[in-house]
This record gives C-alpha cells, structure tokens and sequence, in this order.
C-alpha cells in the first residue's frame, strides 16, 4: 500500500505548471484520492501533492538499524547521532595515531531515498584511508520523503560541524577535513566543498559555530547542480524516456507548483542548491569521475549521471580558478581518488625559518 502510494507520487506528472498539482488536474493523485480517501486530511474531496507527501510519511514504517556485512570493518563509534532526525547518524572509523588525524567524510548515494552508511563498512577506499591515517567517517542523513532538498543537505552540513566540535575527544584533526560519495552522496560533496562556510558564531548550538568548510571532494558519477532549472543548459533538451517530469522536480524541493520556483522563496532555494553557482576561488580541489562519456544523454541514468556534469563542475572551477580533475578527461598517468584526497588532506608546510 505504502509503495503505491509513493510511485503515485514519484511518477505524478502536472497538467497545468503554473497551478498547484492535485487530484483535480492529476490522474495518479486522483488515482491516489480513490485508493486512500483518508489523505484528504481537510476532507474537502481533493487531494494535493502536499496532503499526500504527508500521507506517505505517516505511513512510512521505521526501517530500524542496518546492520554492515559480517566481514566489514568495525566502527570504533557505532550509529552516533548527531542532530535530532532518526536518520541524523554517523560511524566514526578512527586511524590509529598519537597525533589528531585528518577526517574524510563518506557520503552514499540511493538519489536521496535509500541508502545507508553501512556500505562503507566494506569499501576498499575505508580501508585504504585508515591504512594512510587518515579517519573516516560514514553519514547517514534523511531522505526526500520527509524533507527536501535543501534542507538534507543541510543536515549533511550539520553532520561536519558535530564531528568538528568532537574533533577532541575523538583525536581527529578539525582543520583537516574533506568528503566523498557516489551520486546523491557525491552531490552532497560537491555542495559541501563549494558552498560558503555555514559556521554561525553567535549561535546557541555549540555544533553550529564550528565550520563546515573542506580541503577537498571526490565526486563519483556526481551532478553539477541541484538547480534542476540549470540542467538543460549542458545536458540538451529534457526528454520523455528519462522518466522524469516537471512535478518531480517540484517535489524535489518539496514545493507545490513549477510557480513557486518563480517566487523569491523558490529563487532562494534554488541559490542554495546551486553548487555551479557557490563555485569560488577558495574553494577546494574537486575530483569528479562520471564514467558515462556520451555525447548526449540517451536514458535517465545518463541524464543523471553523465560526463556532461563533471565538465560543467570543471568548466565552472576553471572559471573561477580552482583545481578540479575530471578522471575521464585526464591524462595517463590517472590520479586516483585515495590519492587525491590524502594530498588534499597533507598539512600545510610549516614556514621557513627566517635567518
């Protein structure tokens, strides 16, 4: 029952941009009003996509903890909570050292849906970053069902300024800290490399003081923007076999109608998503591999994920001078990304002494 109701929600397609998307001009929230009436919360006999997002999650049923694979690495702090969300959790992997260690944050994908810091338990790159010294640390954040957009990134935000204000306790190096992910989680890396420093001094929360700035991202199979108005700019004309529709990107940031994007509260978010545009001079080294090299999008995975947006993110970089590597673009010899990071992660050169 649950699932029906979401694909009614993903795939629900508006007939009138400019209106607000209900069952009145929807057939899958019609369809959806007929299979379950009670979602019509103001029982005045339509329903609307806010109504039914509610809907999905009260219905939505607590998945509980994932548990790694029985061979995977062992966290030292297991499922931590770091803001108030059930899904606000991190597993700290510490490096063994006598002195503060740098920290690369793990991002993972599952396009804000699914998805669960577990899988680092057992990726070759953990290891190979603990082997070098280097602590990580896998992030669960919560998912497009119960917030958007712009605010999940947000708790990913969140999710360096508490690791930051324990840097302490846990023996880790806060001026050392970089990201990584694949897809959603690379995207969430991007922004968090690009984005201006979210520190707020003056805030009660202790965590929210502390920075949320990097020394560098590794982006796999990432996307350039969050801005989905930017995309037809570099991808080409948006297609029907992509499987996507102007009411997905409303959802996307959890608005009701492609008319509120055209408000200043729908310009400022779509500002807060724009990684493209957060792009500046002291931003950190970006490395992006988007191994679908095609000349243009053919199918949604493509329209998601390919070579296109990685040159974007380089195009912009070059643009506003900072490094950025595009894997398929470079030459032999390949940087790889555990490379990449732990020269990112090398501390600064002490200055010479003066004679």
């Amino acid at each position: 029952m649950q699932r029906a109701l979401h694909l009614a929600l993903l795939c629900c397609c508006a007939t009138t941009l400019r209106a607000q998307i209900t069952s009145e001009n929807n057939d899958k929230l019609r369809q959806g009003l007929k299979l379950y009436p009670q979602a019509d919360t103001n029982k005045d006999g339509i329903l609307t996509l806010d109504e039914g997002r509610a809907f999905l999650a009260k219905m939505k049923k607590p998945t509980g903890e994932v548990k790694p694979a029985a061979n995977g690495l062992k966290p030292a702090h297991a499922n931590v909570a770091y803001g108030t969300h059930e899904r606000d959790r991190v597993d700290i992997y510490l490096a063994k050292s006598d002195k503060p260690t740098p920290v690369v944050f793990m991002i993972h994908g599952g396009g804000f849906r699914k998805g669960d810091k577990t899988s680092f338990a057992s990726n070759k790159q953990t290891a190979e970053l603990l082997a070098q010294g280097v602590s990580c640390v896998a992030v669960n954040y919560p998912f497009l069902d119960d917030m958007p957009i712009q605010d999940i990134l947000r708790h990913c935000a969140r999710a360096v300024q508490f690791v930051r204000s324990k840097a302490g306790e846990w023996n880790l190096d806060k001026t050392r800290f970089a990201s990584m992910g694949g897809s959603a989680g690379a995207g969430a890396s991007l922004w968090l490399a690009t984005h201006d420093d979210m520190a707020d001094p003056k805030a009660e929360d202790p965590v929210l003081r502390e920075s949320t700035r990097l020394l560098g991202a590794v982006c796999n199979a990432t996307q350039a923007t969050y801005d989905l108005t930017r995309w037809e700019s570099f991808l080409g004309p948006l297609k029907p076999e992509f499987g996507t529709s102007e009411a997905e990107g409303v959802m996307f940031y959890h608005l009701s109608s492609r008319a509120d994007l055209e408000t200043d509260k729908g310009r400022a978010i779509l500002k807060e998503c724009d990684m493209l545009g957060w792009i500046s001079q002291d931003d950190p080294p970006i490395y992006v591999s988007n191994p679908q090299v095609v000349e243009s999008p053919s199918n949604r995975g493509e329209w998601l994920h390919c070579i296109h947006h990685a040159r974007e993110v380089k195009k912009m970089c070059a643009a506003a001078g900072v490094e950025c590597v595009v894997a398929q673009d470079q030459p032999e010899p390949k940087t790889d990304a555990v490379t990449f990071l732990l020269k990112a992660l090398k501390p600064a050169a002490a200055p010479a002494a003066s004679e």
